[in-house]
């Protein structure tokens, strides 16, 4: 089972990063996928849901607006489009299936 994120980084409050979560070893396609996030000196949290079909999407109240969870069963990857990024939006994101598997985390860093 792997679940690789990638499209971390540095950006400057207002930006736009897109993270991507890569999956195989598992039937992608039947999983509820979630996005957490962890600040440091912080609990991990619930940021996003997508179900299984992507028919149904669930976001916590701190990125509602901004940020936009989708997902493609044909290439095993989920997304996570996150615009207007603010410095508290800096956390280790990370892709669950849950509640089974986890990825490694990608770095977000949102500072001028």
């Amino acid at each position: 089972v792997q679940l690789v994120e990638s499209g971390g980084g540095l950006v400057q409050p207002g930006g736009s990063l897109r993270l991507s979560c890569a999956v195989s070893g598992f039937t992608f396609s039947r999983y509820v996928m979630k996005w957490y996030r962890q600040a440091p000196g912080k609990e991990r949290e619930s940021v996003a849901l997508i179900t299984s079909g992507g028919g149904t999407t669930n976001y916590a109240d701190s990125v509602k607006g901004r940020f936009t969870v989708s997902r493609d069963n044909a290439k095993n990857t989920i997304y996570l489009q996150m615009n207007s990024l603010k410095p508290e939006d800096t956390a280790v994101y990370y892709c669950n299936a849950w509640p089974d598997y986890w990825g490694q985390g990608t770095q977000v860093t949102v500072s001028s």
